[in-house]
C-alpha cells in the first residue's frame, strides 16, 4: 500500500512537471498554449496557423460506427462521431458520443463498454431540482472523460408540443423556463468536467414523424417566447460549446441551413461564441456554411461531404470567403479551449459506477410522480401479507427509451426485446431493460410478505393473481424511441385492458407507469393509486420500491400536461402521418407560445393531470405572500410542512395576468426539503423575458408598464396565494 502510494505521488509529480514545462514553453513556440489567455485569444492565435486543408479538416467528420457498410475511422474510439485533430499543431481529435441520459455505446461498437443510465429527461425534469440535474450532468461528464470522450451530444431542450413525440422522453417538458433552466444545469454539469456539451435540436424539432421533411411553421414572436426562449435560457446558464441544429425545416428553410436561426438569432442577437454542428444527415448543400452552419457531422449519411472538397473549392473560387471558413474553425477551437480540451485532455480511467448509480437513484426517486392515491393506499405497509406484481417485465428490470440516447449498463443489458421494423432506425428498435428489478426491490422491502409475479400476458391469470392478493402492483409500459411517434396515447399490446381488469378485481391496485410521456388512463377511476415512474434509469427498480413503500417522499411533479384526450390539442391528427416518403409537409404551430398548460389555461379545457401536479406523503401550506415590483417581479412566500413526516415541496410561481390580460406562465420554481412542522421562506425573482413579449418590429423584448398578477401553489391548477405588483416597463435587447 505504501509502495502504491509512492508510485501514485511520483506519477502525479511527473504529470505536474510536464504541465509546468509545457506551460513554460508555450509562449515561444505555441503561444495559444498559454492558459492565462482567454479562450477567444487562444483560438485566434491557433487559427492563424492552420492551412486551408487543416481548417477544412476540422469542419466535417464521419459517424464512427460500423453501420450501413461504414467503418470506424482510424483514431476514433467508436461512437456517434469523430473529427480528426491537427497533430502538427497539437489540436486533439473530437471524440463525440450521444449523451443526454448517459454515455452511449451504439450497437456495442466498444464491446462490453457500459455506462450509468440516468432517468429519462422527463423524469429528471419532474424533479424540479436544478441541483440534481447538475449532478446528473457531472456523472455524464466524468464517465465521458474516463472513456476518452471530449464531446457529449447532450442538452436536449425541445419543448413537448405534442404528447406523441417519440423523443419527448429525452427532453425536459413543455415549459421554457423549466426546460431552459434544467438544461442549462445539465450542460454546466458536463462541461465542468472538462467535456464539451452540445445543446439540441435547434429548433422546433417537435415530432419524429417525417422529421427530415417536416416544416415547422410558427410566428416569429411566438417562437422567441417559447422554444427559442428555452434554448436562450439554457445557453446563458450552461454555455454549451456547440449547438446542434435539427433535421426539420423552420418556416421553409432547413434548420441547419437556416440563416435566420443560425446567423441572426443565435450568433447575432444572442452573441453565441461556440460552433453549430449539424445533426447526422442534416446537411444538403455547401452554402449552409454561409447560412451559419460551422461543421458537418456524420457526413456519410448526407451522401456528400459538403464541408470537405466542395467547401474548399468554393473558398478557392471566392464563392465562400476565407474569413467565413476561418470563423468556422475558430469557433470550434474556442469551445475546445473554453472546455479545457487542450489543457486537460480526456484519458481513460476507472469509473465509480456505484457512486454514479447513487446519483441516478436520487434523481429517479425525486422524478417519480404520484398522480393518484385513494384513501392513503400508498405508501404500502411493509407488513402486507401478500402482494401481486403484474406485468411490465418487472422481474427483469426497468424500461428505457430507444434510439441514439440508449444507454447500455455496465455488463450489458440482460433483457432486450427486439421490435423489428425497417429503415435506418430499425437496428435501434429494441426494448432495453436496465437490470434493476422492481420485483426484487419490492421483495426486499417487504420480506415477510408473499410476493408473487404474473407476467400479464393473459388477463385471466393476472385477474386470478390480483384476486388472491391483499395489494396489487401492476405495471404499464410504453416504449418510445427516436425515429417514430406514438399514434395515440394508449398503452400498447392490450395493457389498458389488462390494467382495467386488474383494477376492477382489486381496488387496492397500484398502477405503475413506465412511459415516455403522457398516456390516456381509461381505467383511472377504479385504480387505487397511480404512479408515473417514466424511464427510471440504472437504479429504477430500487427507486420505484422506495417510493411505493414510503422510504422517500413522493416528490415528483409533472413537467408536461397529461391531456384528457388528443382533441384538446391543436393537431388531433399527427401531421405527416401516412405521407409519402420525402414529401414535405407543414406542422403549423397555431398555438404559438401557448404550449401545454398555457394553452389549457387559455381554452379552459380540463386535463387529466395538470402541469406541476404531483401528490406527496405529507402536506404543505403556503402563506405570507409578498410581491415586489419595479424592474421585475420578486415573489416571497413561506412554505410549511404541515404533515407528520418529512417531505419535499416543489413550489411554483405563475404569472397569471398582465395589463388586464389573463394568461399563465411559470416564472419561478424551487425544490425544498422540509421536516414536519418546518417552515422556510422562499424568494424568487422572475426573468424579465417571462413577463414580457417579443416585439418583432423592433426586435426587442418589451415589458409594458402596469400591474402584474402572480399566483403561488403546488401546481398550475392548484394555486393557493395570489398577489400583484407594478412594473416600470422596459425594452430589452433580444
Amino acid at each position: 500500500m505504501t509502495l502504491h502510494r509512492s508510485l501514485t505521488l511520483a506519477s502525479s509529480f511527473a504529470v505536474l512537471a510536464f504541465a509546468f514545462a509545457a506551460q513554460a514553453a508555450a509562449p515561444s513556440d505555441r503561444p495559444w498554449a498559454d492558459a492565462k489567455l482567454s479562450a477567444d485569444q487562444r483560438a485566434a492565435l491557433l487559427d492563424k496557423e492552420l492551412t486551408l486543408d487543416e481548417r477544412i479538416s476540422l469542419l466535417h467528420g464521419p459517424m464512427a460506427m460500423p453501420v450501413m457498410g461504414f467503418q470506424v475511422p482510424h483514431g476514433a474510439i467508436g461512437s456517434a462521431g469523430y473529427i480528426p485533430g491537427v497533430p502538427r499543431l497539437g489540436v486533439p481529435a473530437l471524440q463525440e458520443s450521444d449523451a443526454s441520459l448517459g454515455v452511449t455505446n451504439p450497437l456495442n461498437v466498444r464491446p462490453g463498454d457500459g455506462a450509468t443510465a440516468l432517468p429519462s429527461g422527463l423524469a429528471q425534469a419532474a424533479t424540479f431540482n436544478a441541483r440534481l440535474i447538475y449532478e446528473g450532468g457531472a456523472v455524464v461528464g466524468r464517465e465521458a472523460r474516463a472513456k476518452g470522450f471530449n464531446v457529449q451530444l447532450a442538452g436536449g431542450v425541445n419543448l413537448a408540443r405534442d404528447p406523441r413525440n417519440g423523443r419527448n422522453f429525452e427532453y425536459l417538458g413543455e415549459d421554457p423556463w423549466l426546460a431552459g433552466s434544467l438544461a442549462g444545469s445539465a450542460i454546466k454539469g458536463i462541461q465542468d468536467q472538462g467535456v464539451i456539451s452540445t445543446i439540441k435540436h435547434f429548433a422546433l424539432n417537435g415530432q419524429e414523424t417525417g422529421r427530415m421533411t417536416a416544416n415547422s411553421v410558427i410566428e416569429e414572436g411566438a417562437h422567441r417566447e417559447s422554444d427559442l426562449l428555452a434554448f436562450e435560457i439554457a445557453i446563458e446558464k450552461g454555455q454549451p460549446g456547440s449547438v446542434m441544429c435539427a433535421y426539420n425545416l423552420v418556416n421553409g428553410d432547413y434548420s441547419c441551413g437556416n440563416s435566420h436561426l443560425l446567423n441572426t438569432v443565435l450568433k447575432r442577437d444572442w452573441g453565441y461564441k461556440g460552433w453549430v454542428m449539424s445533426d447526422w444527415g442534416a446537411v444538403h448543400a455547401t452554402d449552409y456554411a454561409i447560412k451559419g452552419l460551422d461543421q458537418q457531422s456524420g457526413e456519410q449519411l448526407d451522401g456528400t461531404t459538403w464541408f470537405g472538397e466542395p467547401l474548399k473549392a468554393a473558398v478557392e473560387k471566392g464563392e465562400i470567403s476565407a474569413a467565413r471558413v476561418s470563423d468556422m474553425s475558430r469557433r470550434i477551437l474556442r469551445s475546445m479551449f473554453a472546455a479545457g480540451l487542450f489543457d486537460r485532455p480526456a484519458a481513460k480511467s476507472e469509473i465509480d459506477y456505484a457512486a454514479n448509480g447513487a446519483v441516478s437513484l436520487e434523481a429517479a426517486r425525486e422524478g417519480i410522480v404520484l398522480l393518484k392515491n385513494t384513501e392513503g393506499l400508498l405508501p404500502l405497509a411493509k407488513t402486507a401479507r401478500s402482494i401481486a406484481v403484474i406485468g411490465g417485465h418487472a422481474d427483469a428490470g426497468v424500461l428505457s427509451g430507444g434510439g441514439s440516447s440508449q444507454v447500455v449498463p455496465p455488463g450489458g443489458a440482460k433483457t432486450i426485446i427486439p421490435l423489428g421494423g425497417e429503415g435506418m432506425m430499425a437496428q435501434f428498435r429494441s426494448q432495453y431493460f436496465h437490470p434493476s428489478s422492481p420485483l426484487a426491490a419490492i421483495r426486499k422491502m417487504a420480506p415477510q410478505a408473499k410476493v408473487t409475479f404474473d407476467d400479464g400476458r393473459y388477463v385471466a391469470s393476472a385477474v386470478a393473481a390480483a384476486k388472491a392478493a391483499d395489494v396489487v402492483v401492476v405495471f404499464g409500459n410504453q416504449w418510445m424511441g427516436e425515429g417514430e411517434d406514438a399514434v395515440d396515447l394508449s398503452l400498447p399490446d392490450g395493457q389498458d385492458a389488462l390494467i382495467a381488469a386488474v383494477t376492477a378485481t382489486n381496488p387496492r391496485a397500484v398502477v405503475v407507469l413506465q412511459t415516455g410521456g403522457a398516456v390516456a388512463m381509461p381505467w383511472l377511476k377504479q385504480a387505487g393509486a397511480v404512479v408515473e415512474a417514466w424511464y427510471s434509469g440504472a437504479r429504477g427498480g430500487d427507486a420505484i420500491a422506495d417510493v411505493l413503500f414510503g422510504q422517500v417522499d413522493a416528490s415528483g411533479r409533472l413537467p408536461v400536461t397529461f391531456p384528457a384526450s388528443l382533441a384538446q390539442y391543436p393537431r388531433e391528427r399527427l401531421p405527416g402521418l401516412g405521407a409519402p416518403e420525402k414529401t414535405r409537409f407543414d406542422v403549423d404551430y397555431v398555438e404559438g407560445a401557448e404550449v401545454g398548460y398555457r394553452r389549457f389555461a387559455k381554452t379552459g379545457d380540463k386535463p387529466l393531470f395538470a402541469f406541476g401536479h404531483g401528490l406527496s406523503y405529507t402536506t404543505f401550506a403556503f402563506s405570507n405572500l409578498k410581491v415586489a415590483g419595479g424592474d421585475t417581479l420578486t415573489v416571497s412566500f413561506d412554505v410549511a410542512n404541515t404533515g407528520a413526516r418529512a417531505g419535499k415541496a416543489a413550489p411554483q410561481v405563475y404569472l397569471t395576468g398582465a395589463g388586464g390580460k389573463a394568461l399563465q406562465r411559470l416564472i419561478g420554481f424551487d425544490k425544498i426539503d422540509l421536516k414536519p412542522g418546518e417552515t422556510r421562506r422562499v424568494t424568487l425573482a422572475a426573468d424579465e423575458r417571462l413577463l414580457g413579449r417579443f416585439d418583432v418590429k423592433t426586435n426587442r423584448w418589451v415589458i409594458d408598464r402596469g400591474s402584474y398578477q402572480v399566483a403561488v401553489g403546488a401546481a398550475s391548477d392548484d394555486l393557493a396565494l395570489k398577489g400583484a405588483a407594478d412594473l416600470k416597463g422596459a425594452t430589452l435587447k433580444p
